[in-house]
């Protein structure tokens, strides 16, 4: 029996995993929820040069399963997984995908140019390209010594 172990500092949970699954195997109940996948996709949000990038694993989606939305600097994203309907729920011997409906949300960096956002779906993945708006340049404000006339206000039309 080693006494070191080399490799990943990960492998110790892998191996706990591969206990657990082994004893609630061997069991033979149904533990209805205990191993369920994520109910939403992972995203990867990177900056480019002209643009923000968000990217979601959605294998097996489809355009019409996808609803994106921009309202007051929050971007959502909702989906549908379903089932394949060729396999019955009891032949399952594993499932970590999980199905049914869901939703994220993201707030939006402040420069970025909501009109200009696009999305496209490939080989189960979505790209939304989120354009940066330009960035403002300060703006210089004159400031006076307290000398100069002031000015007049007008009031319902009359003139003080």
């Amino acid at each position: 029996m080693a006494v070191f172990r080399w490799g990943s500092a990960f492998d110790a949970f892998r191996d706990l995993e591969r206990e657990m699954d082994h004893l609630l195997h061997s069991v033979n109940m149904a533990f209805e929820g205990l191993r369920i996948g994520r109910p939403f996709p992972a995203v990867n949000i990177y900056e480019l040069e002209g643009e923000y990038l968000l990217t979601a694993e959605l294998p097996g989606t489809r355009v019409e399963d996808l609803d994106l939305s921009v309202a007051n600097g929050m971007l959502t994203i909702r989906g549908r997984r379903t089932a394949m309907p060729e396999v019955n729920e009891q032949q399952f011997r594993r499932s970590e995908r999980a199905q049914g409906d869901w939703e994220r949300s993201f707030h939006l960096p402040e420069r970025v140019q909501e009109d200009g956002l696009h999305a496209e779906l490939n080989n189960g993945v979505l790209k939304l390209h989120l354009p940066k708006a330009p960035s403002t340049v300060p703006r210089q404000i004159p400031v006076s010594n307290g000398h100069t006339a002031p000015l007049a206000i007008e009031t319902r039309g009359e003139r003080t």
